[in-house]
Formats: C-alpha cells, structure tokens, sequence
C-alpha cells in the first residue's frame, strides 16, 4: 500500500475555490457545486472523437450477437451497472445485452465493499465467468484511471480479442495502457477532494449515456426521436407505448391501443402496421428484413411498390 502515489491525479488535488469548505454557507457550496459540474459537460465535449469510436465497436458488437460489457469499482462500477439496467425497459433489449460488473459482486451496489477494486485477478474472473468471446466489447470505468480490478479485466479480455476501451478522469491515466481506445476525460481537482463520486462520475454518466443510447439508435431501438421498443412493464410505460405509437402515426388513442392490442404489446410492430396498412405478421417481417429499422421497413416498402 505504501507504494501507490496519488499525487499526479487531478482527480485527488484539493480544488483552490473550496478550500474553505467547512465553512462556507449552503448557498456558496451549491453554487460553487453548480459551476463545477459544468466543467464535466465542458471535459466530455473534449473527448467526443474518442467516445465516437467506441461507439463504433459497441455498435459492431451488437450486430454480431456480441454484448457491451461495463465494469468498474465503486463509483464508477455503480454508474455502469445503473447505465446497464435501463436498457431493457429502455430499449426492450435483454440483460444480456448491455451488462454491468461491479467489484464486489452485485451486492457492492448498495453496500460497498472494501477493498475489492484493489484485486486485479477478480477482474479477469468476474469477466470470465461471463463467458466472454470476441464479439462483445469491455469498458472499463475507473475514475483514478488506476483501479487494478479493472486493469486486470481489460488486460483478460485482450487476451479474448475482444474490443477494449476505458473511461477515466486523469490524463495518462494507467488504465488507458491496456484499452484499445481510451477516453480520457479531465474533470479537475473536485469540491470536495478526492470524492470522484461528484463531476467525475457525472462525466463518466454523460459518456455511458452517449454509448448506450447511440447503441441503441444505430441497431433500431429508436424511430425519429422514440423509444419504439419500451416495454410496458407498468401503467405509465403502457400510457407512454400509446403515446409513442400516436406520434409516430399521428393517430387517436383508441386506434393506437388496438394496434398495440393487436401487436402483443410491441410499439414498433404497432407504427409498421398503422403506417403501411398491413397485418401484424407482415409488419414483424418487414422489421427482420430491415434490422428492426422502422424507418428502413418503410422505404423497403414503398420501393417494392414502385417496383410493381
């Protein structure tokens, strides 16, 4: 332990705005807070190029049947696991799609487990017991850039020729030595010093949002700007389902909710049947044939019109 030098992190240098903290009054401390997130915002926008190939992996991973993999410790784990457990009622993808490991096991989400960020092997394990192959792509998240449990998961999923990259809130970070891309993203010394749980996990946040969302676009999980596969899994995803099928058709309620009837629940066959007038089955087939793209479905169509 008394080897490890933290001096050259950004992330655990005392921020010169706050160095009264304990002492300033609740209305400067949230100001100063408000000013200092957006320098997160202002950090990501210089790292864009960097997110977009990521991207580019993930999006490939997903066309292969492959998985996007996040993992990380602490903080940082937790903001993947968060990011990974929306994209199912999101997207009306499976958990397997978009997963999230967490130093620790499942249980450090809510109960941290200390220590278990410093054991490089388990890294390697937790992604082994996933049954990685070299169609999903690893991320590892670690806002230090050194947590030795995500060095070690990337550094076995190389070994898998899987694509790699990491998030991290230093420059030359360590971790970025063992990604095939990495995206450094400087938040700076944070209010409160050394807890990366603040601008440096909300940078981390914004990044796991672009990657999972545009993800999500590019494999047809969004039509226009709607999220065309939610799952209804409660009264409000039941009520916005309706409402996602209205805009997209420009239909009254009780014509969206037949169609959404009709389609066992799904949005997106619903809008293809409404938007081209055809049965359930002949809409489901129209979406395999053009990658679950609603908007490709009805170009599709309307070519095989003229062509008639």
């Amino acid at each position: 332990m008394g080897d490890i030098n933290l001096t050259s992190l950004t992330t655990e240098k005392r921020n010169p705005e706050t160095m009264n903290l304990d002492e300033m009054k609740r209305e400067e401390i949230i100001t100063i807070m408000n000013r200092e997130d957006r320098k997160a915002v202002d950090a990501v926008e210089n790292v864009l190029s960097q997110v977009e190939k990521v991207i580019s992996c993930t999006v490939a991973s997903l066309k292969r049947g492959g998985r996007i993999i996040y993992i990380g410790a602490g903080t940082s784990g937790r903001l993947g696991v968060l990011d990974a457990v929306e994209c199912p009622p999101t997207f009306g993808v499976s958990d397997q799609v978009v997963v999230g490991v967490i130093a620790g096991g499942p249980g450090a989400f809510l109960k941290a487990v200390e220590g278990a960020e410093d054991d490089r092997e388990a890294g390697a394990v937790d992604l082994q017991n996933l049954k990685l192959d070299d169609r999903d792509t690893v991320i590892g998240l670690t806002a230090s850039g050194r947590t030795p449990y995500v060095i070690g998961a990337l550094a076995y999923a190389e070994t898998m020729n899987c694509k790699t990259a990491s998030i991290s809130c230093n420059l030359n970070a360590e971790v970025s030595k063992f990604a095939e891309i990495a995206i450094e993203v400087e938040t700076g010394p944070e209010i409160l010093s050394g807890s990366t749980r603040l601008k440096a996990g909300t940078a981390e946040k914004l990044i796991l949002n672009m990657i999972s969302t545009v993800s999500m676009i590019e494999t047809g999980k969004v039509y226009k700007n709607l999220m065309v596969d939610v799952q209804q899994t409660n009264e409000k995803l039941m009520v916005r389902a309706e409402n996602i099928v209205m805009q997209a058709v420009d239909c009254q309620r009780e014509e969206a909710k037949s169609a959404l009837v009709e389609s066992g629940g799904e949005a997106k066959t619903a809008i293809l049947k409404l938007l081209l007038g055809v049965d359930v089955e002949a809409a489901r087939g129209m979406l395999e044939q053009s990658g679950g793209k609603i908007r490709s479905a009805v170009q599709m169509s309307r070519q095989n019109r003229h062509m008639l």
